[in-house]
């Protein structure tokens, strides 16, 4: 493990049981800010965490599950109280390896669109010939290439994007991490993400490290995966079974891999659901 980091959190919320958003790739902890609202006016504690490397927390000169799984459990071991963990793709993963080292740090868990496996570089996990390679590499690239200098704003900015980003959504999450801390020499712009090493470790983000052994996490699981999407598929199930014997999966329609984003009122309302039933 690097040398101890603190990371960058907010919370919602002054009463009530705790909940705690992992983001994925390239995000932070500000792209879960509406839900977060809504599960504080229903009467929760919501902590929003930036893992390192993003947002607001430290750069580490590595990217490895275990060390995000460590810093996170010391982010919820001053709690001082078992909380519900919510994870998105690599935050997903993190989670899991969270909860399969520290189980006594949570409620329940709830997976969003990513499975306990390993995923192919070229990103396809269907026989379909037509699927697109992962894109994370090209983000990646895309990003490194952009000449921040001469870069004006905004809509250059994402002008800049467009070849390697089709998607509106995606471009306009991806440049929630690109801010401006000044004008004069250089415009001021810089990514909030290590994208040097990001890229040099992305083949460790694809990976679910081995957990310890027989580890299992006996919580209450939900899963939620996007219809659409082909990161969770019925071959996964056995193994999410055997590490989550809790477990129930849901399959969220007209929903790819961001289906938080995809279909917010959906996720919302699955995620109360839950909560209602672990918070008993």
């Amino acid at each position: 493990m690097t040398s101890p980091v603190r990371l960058a959190a907010r919370t919602l919320g002054d009463s009530g049981p705790r909940v705690v958003f992992v983001h994925g790739l390239f995000g932070q902890g500000r792209n879960w800010t509406t839900i977060a609202r809504a599960l504080a006016e229903d009467g929760h504690r919501v902590t929003l965490l930036d893992l390192p490397n993003h947002g607001h927390s430290p750069w580490t000169d590595r990217v490895d599950y275990g060390d995000m799984a460590e810093f996170v459990s010391a982010e919820l071991a001053l709690l001082g109280e078992p909380v519900t963990l919510v994870g998105h793709s690599m935050g997903g993963k993190v989670s899991m390896q969270l909860a399969l080292r520290r189980p006594e740090l949570l409620r329940a868990l709830v997976v969003v669109d990513i499975a306990p496996t390993d995923y192919p570089e070229s990103g396809g996990r269907t026989d379909d010939p037509d699927e697109e390679a992962s894109p994370f590499a090209a983000f990646i690239a895309a990003m490194q290439a952009m000449d921040l200098d001469q870069v004006e704003n905004r809509e250059q900015a994402d002008a800049a994007l467009r070849d390697a980003v089709p998607s509106t959504m995606v471009r306009s999450f991806l440049l929630q991490s690109l801010v401006r801390d000044g004008v004069g020499a250089g415009n001021g712009w810089r990514w909030r993400l290590n994208l040097e090493t990001l890229a040099r470790d992305l083949g460790e983000l694809r990976r679910f490290p081995d957990p310890p052994p027989d580890a299992t996490f006996e919580g209450p699981v939900l899963w939620i995966a996007g219809a659409n999407s082909t990161y969770v598929l019925d071959e996964d199930r056995p193994r999410m079974d055997q590490l989550f014997p809790h477990v129930r999966l849901v399959r969220v329609k007209n929903a790819g891999h961001w289906v938080h984003s995809e279909q917010p009122e959906v996720f919302l309302e699955t995620v109360r659901r839950f909560l209602a039933q672990v918070e008993r």
